[in-house]
């Protein structure tokens, strides 16, 4: 069962909007559907919020370190608390994934991603849970580090909240250790709109005779 829900992002109003931060708006979100605030703890080097869901004690974080610090933050809290790697969620950006997509997953490698690749080297291991929020790709590895430390487009941040709500609705489950059926609730995306049909193009007048 998840006890500590991690989001990474940048502090600072000038990173708040910006793609980077999609794990704290997810974290931001929880805290709100908790009726709980996040206040600042020197010792965990973040702001975080203590609450109960389903029954159980469950923590909130979001790291000050900055991105590539993360696991300082993690680390701490974890190893006070004594919640073991597989007792964690980790919610991050995800280039390799739409706006509007959403995946669950636990261990793997930190695919580049500065924040999970310090939380690695301080747990001393992959094996925590992730929670991946697509962001989409610029194409270009050289267009990234602009590209995450900017706001996303209208309709880009609209999808990410969606996913955002949607997977928020999978945390009873998370809590309660029931991963498969929080895989099911957080992968199942709203299909696509259907698209109104084309009007047939009008028929045009006979030729007049000359």
């Amino acid at each position: 069962m998840i006890k500590l829900f991690v989001g990474l992002g940048n502090p600072g109003p000038e990173y708040e909007a910006t793609r980077h931060n999609a794990g704290f708006w997810w974290i931001d979100a929880l805290a709100r559907d908790c009726k709980v605030s996040l206040v600042p703890e020197r010792g965990y080097h973040g702001l975080v919020a203590r609450t109960v869901i389903g029954g159980q004690t469950a923590w909130l974080l979001e790291p000050q370190t900055f991105m590539n610090l993360s696991g300082k933050s993690v680390a701490a809290l974890a190893r006070f608390y004594k919640i073991a790697p597989e007792e964690i969620l980790v919610v991050h950006d995800e280039l390799d994934l739409l706006p509007g997509q959403a995946k669950l997953k636990r261990g793997g490698s930190h695919a580049g991603h500065n924040g999970l690749r310090d939380i690695h080297a301080q747990l001393g291991t992959g094996d925590y849970w992730r929670l991946r929020l697509g962001i989409g790709h610029p194409g270009a590895r050289s267009e990234v580090v602009g590209w995450v430390l900017k706001k996303p487009l209208r309709e880009h941040h609209e999808a990410i909240e969606e996913a955002i709500d949607r997977s928020l609705r999978a945390v009873p489950l998370l809590v309660a250790g029931e991963m498969d059926k929080a895989t099911v609730q957080i992968h199942t995306s709203k299909p696509p709109r259907p698209k109104p049909p084309r009007k047939p193009a009008p028929e045009s007048a006979p030729a007049a005779p000359e």
